[in-house]
């Protein structure tokens, strides 16, 4: 009962990690609708863009090492038959792909505030968009398989 009710919690939480994505791409589709709006968020004054670029850098390095702390784990199991990759191992590597992405997107975002400029804050909720709905249906599809 206690396992069957962490799978189902466990896949909830992937349902609302989709449903952020999709809302980061429907932000990114409108935000041409409103240019003043982005470039505000773009550039504001150059101690708040120092900040944000600065949060944006840290960010996407602690991805990155998370990521790469993911996938490596996902590799080094010493039970089970060799070749043959368990739900945790695969749950696990898609992960580490979606921290890396994260982490582009969030060293794009720093970009986009270094210099002031719109298009790479859009093109950072696109990549996170696009990264976070696709890895949620990897994994929505990971956790039915041991059901």
């Amino acid at each position: 009962m206690a396992e069957r009710r962490s799978r189902i919690d466990g896949r909830l939480t992937i349902a609302l990690v989709l449903l952020a994505g999709l809302i980061a791409i429907a932000v990114a589709m409108v935000a041409g609708l409103v240019p003043d709006l982005l470039e505000a968020i773009a550039a504001p004054s150059p101690i708040v863009r120092a900040g944000l670029a600065g949060l944006a850098v840290v960010v996407g390095g602690w991805l990155l090492v998370a990521a790469v702390r993911l996938i490596d784990a996902s590799f080094r199991r010493e039970a089970g038959p060799a070749g043959s990759v368990t739900d945790a191992d695969l749950g696990r590597m898609v992960r580490g792909v979606r921290f890396v992405f994260l982490a582009a997107a969030a060293f794009s975002a720093a970009g986009g505030w270094v210099l002031g400029e719109p298009l790479p804050l859009v093109i950072a909720l696109i990549i996170a968009g696009v990264d976070v709905v696709e890895t949620s249906f990897l994994l929505l599809v990971a956790s039915r398989r041991g059901s």
